[in-house]
């Protein structure tokens, strides 16, 4: 099976059956319009399903989105929360996107400030900001990143086979690499902006390598610009998601991440930096997320702003 190469939402490969019934709520993450962004479920109070893995997959899978965030415990005085992650299929250890989603949806609740999630990856602190008349603002700092170059013939090779991509479709200057901020992707930078678009893949052989390796996406990017006055960096991002059942991520705040410790190995980042990145233009849900990174620290931040999804009967 090949990805269709412009979908208008995600694509899921699951079926749904009966799910306790409980309150989520939709909001799209890395956007100031419902249209755009990723769209993630949030569930606010998940304590009757706590202990039940097999109910909150299914609920993600009736959602129907990449993933849904479930806070399964609270301390409301501290502003602290367990967050867990699934998508249609299974848990994921820290989804970026669903954790902007619920932080806005707590700041529309409770107001801005500061949040601290529990998440299996670790603590993950988010501050959110109101800006004037838009939405709530959230950034994440991830828990520490790292990277290292991934293997040709074990990792690059059937990638490459699965994506139907060569060698030549790559950019020299940036090397596959492995890297982490909570859970794995491998990155891969493209050479032009078309090969970037023409995405059409194998959704199952990617989706083999994918499990035999532990990621979570392709973090496919291709840089755009470079500013050295400035030190702004521009990218263009997609990100399959074959192991979480759907075809592509319209935005992906875990993989932003790990992209920033990737870029701080490879020693590109002199200084604080911040790193634009856009993400879903190719599949009609067009996001924004940014990124800063410093020499430093091995954590990376990651902010957005969400907006509620209306819902209708």
């Amino acid at each position: 099976m090949t990805a269709p190469t412009e979908p208008t939402a995600p694509a899921i490969r699951s079926t749904t059956g009966a799910t306790p019934d409980i309150g989520v709520l939709h909001y799209s993450a890395f956007t100031t319009h419902p249209d755009g962004g990723n769209p993630a479920g949030v569930v606010l109070d998940a304590a009757a399903v706590a202990d039940d893995d097999a109910a909150m997959t299914a609920i993600a899978a009736r959602v129907g989105y990449s993933e849904t965030a479930f806070i399964t415990e609270r301390d409301e005085i501290a502003r602290r929360y367990r967050l867990r992650y699934f998508s249609p299929l299974a848990e994921v250890a820290f989804c970026g996107h669903a954790t902007i989603a619920t932080a806005v949806a707590l700041a529309e609740r409770d107001g801005p400030g500061e949040l601290v999630f529990d998440t299996a990856s670790g603590e993950i602190r988010v501050e959110t900001t109101a800006d004037g008349d838009g939405p709530p603002r959230a950034t994440l700092t991830s828990v520490p990143t790292r990277s290292r170059p991934a293997d040709p013939g074990t990792e690059i090779e059937p990638t490459l086979a699965a994506l139907g991509w060569s060698a030549d479709d790559l950019d020299p200057a940036l090397p596959p690499h492995v890297a982490f901020a909570g859970n794995e992707h491998l990155v891969i930078a493209a050479a032009t902006r078309e090969r970037l678009a023409d995405l059409d893949y194998d959704f199952d052989a990617l989706d083999a390598v994918m499990r035999r390796r532990g990621w979570t996406t392709v973090h496919l990017v291709w840089r755009e610009t470079a500013d050295g006055s400035t030190g702004n960096v521009a990218f263009h991002a997609r990100d399959p998601f074959p192991v979480g059942g759907v075809v592509e991520d319209p935005a992906t705040g875990a993989a932003a991440a790990a992209f920033g410790g990737y870029l701080r190995v490879l020693g590109l980042v002199d200084g604080q930096t911040r790193i634009r990145i856009r993400q879903g233009e190719d599949m009609g849900r067009p996001s924004d997320l940014l990124l800063d990174i410093t020499p430093d620290d091995p954590r990376a931040r990651v902010s957005g702003q969400a907006v509620p999804i209306p819902r209708t009967a």
